[in-house]
């Protein structure tokens, strides 16, 4: 109980003090135009008030992941805690902050035409086909869960393929039309939903008598699965997300003073982290541990049982509707503007100007259809290659912020230590997990520690380059 009441104080304490330090290291100005007035549209580029973006930015990020991936990563133990505490304040926050705020500075551009710029030309290309393949990833897992928890709400009529086709009309809108006509309107109704599925779940962790496992470095994974990096892999949401940073550029299109950027993406970066914190307690609490756990997510239903019955165990009838659609409102939330965003990019790509609607057509139907075929594979495979890309697209963009922060003068360690944190997560992985290379942790791991340190000694030796360049320019003027 007390490290998890603990864990929330110190996500909150970390908004206000390390928040304030991301702020103020990166020179958030309130005076300086924003893209919602420089180049605005009314499609894209639409000025909205502070709240009405964090709260658009919360539902944007917050999908499956601090839910789904938080009762995953529960199997671990309480080691969880700590990585969402840590994780949340130093890794998540600033990647959200970062990729938002530098977005804003180059006119609401998204994560590839950010690391072209500040990586290299070379980067583009890569960078392209990994963001848009995460967003349609993104796009297709954010159907199949809300759509199968939609399922055990409604009549044996609506079945699960007919509620993803529902989905996915919804995505389709959201997608083609402007962003304050859809979703700036009915975000604040899903936004109360989802405010009561965390209070209630945390509430009754509190008053209900439920015995909350205290802090501990231990594995306790049922089956003895390595925590490192899985463990990292496994919470991404809740911790950081790659995905955040195709998010972010979304809303920095509609801020209207940079000073709102620390409430919108580092604020709800923080709010995540606690929604993933009050799933993970619940998980581990509800079924009396983690070999309970285990238990429950070997069911056929998985993540999604485990929902249904704490949200109806600790929440009563009414309550635990409340909380499943809470949380089928955040993938579906987070699915709809994974698929805009990837409009948003591929668009960047080709050049094509979004305020036409027929072109917003050209990318949106095919996109679509890509997405529709992607929905009939298996939900287990495409998470598990969505989770690694998930990592790795974090890993580039706290990188970008690395260099931009150098290029400005500016400290850039903020962003360099969780970068090179989770180079060696991301390339670990890949080298250890069955989706990839298969190998020994005794090979995985030596390979993620160089990979992270040939990262580190190649950034190091470009950064001095551009201090070269910075202190010769201004030598000059």
């Amino acid at each position: 109980m007390f490290s998890f009441i603990g864990s929330i104080i110190v996500l909150i304490l970390g908004y206000v003090i390390y928040g304030a330090l991301v702020e103020k290291v990166f020179g958030a100005d309130e005076n300086r135009k924003t893209p919602c007035y420089t180049v605005a549209d009314g499609v894209d580029y639409v000025p909205m008030d502070k709240y009405r973006n964090a709260l658009i930015q919360l539902l944007n990020i917050a999908g499956l992941g601090p839910i789904y991936g938080a009762i995953s990563g529960a199997l671990w133990g309480p080691a969880a805690f700590m990585w969402i505490v840590l994780g949340g304040i130093f890794a998540g926050a600033v990647h959200d902050y970062l990729s938002g705020m530098i977005s804003l500075r180059n006119n609401g551009a998204n994560v590839p035409e950010l690391a072209a710029k500040y990586l290299g030309e070379k980067s583009r290309i890569i960078v392209n086909v990994f963001a848009v393949v995460l967003l349609v990833l993104v796009g297709v897992v954010f159907v199949s869960g809300p759509a199968g928890l939609l399922a055990i709400l409604t009549p044996e009529v609506l079945t699960k393929n007919v509620w993803v086709w529902i989905i996915f009309a919804y995505y389709f809108l959201a997608t083609l039309l402007p962003i304050d006509k859809i979703i700036g309107r009915i975000y604040p109704i899903f936004g109360a939903i989802l405010l009561i599925m965390a209070i209630g779940i945390g509430g009754s962790l509190l008053f209900e008598g439920y015995k909350i496992p205290e802090l501990t470095f231990a594995n306790l994974h049922p089956k003895g699965a390595p925590l490192w990096p899985l463990l990292f892999i496994t919470i991404a949401c809740g911790a950081i997300s790659g995905f955040h940073a195709t998010q972010s550029p979304i809303v920095s299109r509609c801020v209207r003073n940079e000073k709102e950027g620390r409430f919108i993406f580092y604020g709800m970066m923080i709010v995540e982290s606690i929604i993933a914190l009050i799933w993970a307690a619940a998980a581990m609490s509800f079924y009396g541990g983690t070999a309970g756990l285990a238990k429950a997510l070997a069911t056929p239903a998985g993540p999604s049982a485990v929902v249904k019955e704490a949200s109806f165990a600790m929440m009563g009838a009414f309550g635990g509707i409340l909380a499943i659609l809470g949380v089928v409102v955040l993938p579906i939330t987070s699915g709809d503007t994974a698929f805009r965003a990837a409009r948003y990019t591929i668009s960047e790509m080709l050049k094509l100007d979004q305020k036409p609607i027929v072109n917003r057509y050209k990318i949106t139907i095919p996109l679509f259809a890509v997405g529709i075929i992607l929905s009939q594979i298996n939900f287990n495979i495409l998470w598990r290659y969505f989770a690694w890309s998930n990592q790795t697209l974090a890993m580039i963009m706290l990188w970008t912020g690395a260099v931009y922060l150098v290029k400005e003068n500016k400290l850039h360690w903020i962003a360099t230590i969780p970068a090179t944190f989770m180079t060696a997560v991301s390339v670990t992985y890949i080298f250890q997990a069955p989706e990839g290379f298969g190998l020994p942790t005794s090979v995985s791991y030596p390979i993620g520690i160089m990979a992270a340190a040939a990262a580190f000694i190649y950034f190091y030796s470009k950064t001095r380059y551009f201090n070269g360049k910075i202190k010769v320019a201004e030598q000059k003027i």
